[in-house]
């Protein structure tokens, strides 16, 4: 998972309008927001998602 898109899921977060293991709805809040490149992400990553939604771990320490 790159920053970018490690950013954008934590702004979505913050605006507490959603569970973030709704990635529908996540979605959705994204795409309103501009983070186009975590819509894009969540399609074809959701099982890397909920592992940083449930752990915190991106995948990619650096």
């Amino acid at each position: 998972m790159r920053e970018t898109i490690r950013k954008q899921a934590l702004t979505v977060r913050e605006t507490g309008e959603t569970n973030m293991l709704d990635t529908q709805r996540v979605q959705v809040i994204a795409n309103h927001m501009g983070f186009y490149e975590l819509v894009i992400y969540l399609e074809e990553h959701r099982k890397e998602y909920a592992n940083f939604i449930l752990t915190g771990n991106s995948g990619e320490e650096k």
